[in-house]
């Protein structure tokens, strides 16, 4: 800044130094005084033409050394900028490389989706036309008691051994109820009959005013009592059946509603000994009826171990009974080798004194006493006394 004001100066006084040699030529030679002042005048504007040289000269240096500084700080400024630029791209390539995996795994997962919800709308697709085809079966009447027939005998099938029920038996009074348990007496066998009121429960539940609501109650109450008077009367036969009986309904809903606004229907069928059971009612009683068949076989059992188990100790005296027989035989054996033993040394001692003896003249008589007294007939008895 400095070496420009400088320069300024220097060219503002050459300005001035041409202006008043200009202005001396107009004058003329005349004035001699004003001559040596132009004079004086243009050796000031040497000095300051030299000066403005050497000005030049150091602004030269100056600006050769700027240029050196700035081509450095421009190759630096180059060189940080290229690393700069290279981080940015690692990072953007690093930074689109995940980009695209994650891109990449997410349209996995998300084709992965597409296949499940395709799979779930078939299914619903399916499902929807089997809860077409079950509603079709509920609108029938006969099909819809097969219905419930075939979901009893499930949870029986899969709760009960095959010899604890009968389906579709038949009654010394000539009816055939659904499903006969065959329970131990007391109670006896006790019959379930399955029965689906369908109609009455969807006009009650499709009721929109007071008066169609009215109606309904009426009709489902009327055909409950029709279910439990008609197994009262038929699946109840004193003598051969348990004096109560089971109705099933298969749907929990219509189970739900009677309990929940039918209590003087529950109360009836209290009454009446008719046992009414959903699904998961019938469950729970089932499982209950196994039990009470285990602790009969188990009773049943008890009574052929206790039986058993007299015939076993029946065995076991005899046993004992002859253990003592033998042993009196085996003491009286070890009696009769003891006799038999003192026998053998008694006839042993005899025959050794009868060796020893000496012969003389007599001999002949000798032997003979001897040979009497060898013959002389003994009792056996005789024998341990010598």
């Amino acid at each position: 800044m400095e070496t420009s004001l400088l320069i300024i100066g220097v060219v503002a006084a050459l300005l001035a130094a041409v202006t008043a040699v200009a202005a001396v030529a107009i004058v003329g030679r005349r004035d001699r005084q004003a001559r040596q002042a132009a004079e004086t005048r243009i050796a000031q504007l040497g000095d300051a033409a030299a000066a403005l040289a050497a000005a030049q000269r150091e602004i030269g240096g100056r600006l050769s050394q700027m240029a050196e500084q700035n081509a450095a700080e421009r190759a630096e400024l180059t060189r940080s900028l290229q690393e700069r630029l290279d981080g940015v791209s690692k990072r953007m390539g690093d930074s689109l490389e995940q980009s695209s995996s994650k891109t990449a795994a997410s349209l996995g997962e998300l084709r992965k989706h597409l296949d499940v919800i395709d799979h779930a709308q078939k299914n619903i697709a399916e499902l929807t036309g089997q809860v077409i085809g079950l509603q079709d079966i509920l609108d029938n009447k006969q099909a819809r008691g097969a219905f419930g027939e075939v979901q009893l005998q499930d949870l029986v099938g899969a709760i009960l051994p095959p010899s604890a029920y009968a389906f579709q038996a038949q009654l010394g009074n000539g009816r055939r109820v659904d499903c006969l348990v065959r329970l131990p007496r007391p109670p006896g066998p006790i019959g379930i009959d399955s029965k689906f009121p369908l109609e009455s429960y969807h006009a009650l539940r499709a009721a929109r005013d007071e008066a169609a609501e009215k109606r309904a109650r009426r009709e489902f109450r009327t055909a409950i009592q029709k279910h439990i008077t008609d197994i009262r009367e038929r699946y109840i036969v004193a003598g051969e059946t348990a004096d109560s009986a089971l109705m099933f309904l298969p749907s929990e809903a219509v189970y739900a509603e009677l309990h929940a606004n039918f209590a003087d229907l529950v109360e009836l069928s209290y009454r009446a000994r008719v046992w009414i059971v959903s699904p998961t009612t019938l469950m729970a009683t089932l499982n209950t009826v196994r039990a009470v068949l285990k602790d009969a076989r188990m009773r049943e059992a008890a009574g052929v171990i206790q039986a058993q188990v007299q015939r076993l100790l029946d065995d076991v005296r005899r046993l004992d009974d002859r253990v003592d027989a033998l042993k009196r035989h085996h003491a009286q054996a070890e009696k009769d080798l003891k006799d038999i033993g003192i026998s053998t040394t008694k006839i042993i001692g005899r025959a050794e004194k009868i060796e020893d003896l000496q012969l003389d003249d007599d001999a002949d008589e000798t032997t003979e006493a001897v040979e009497d007294a060898l013959a002389a007939p003994r009792p056996v008895s005789a024998l341990p006394g010598g």
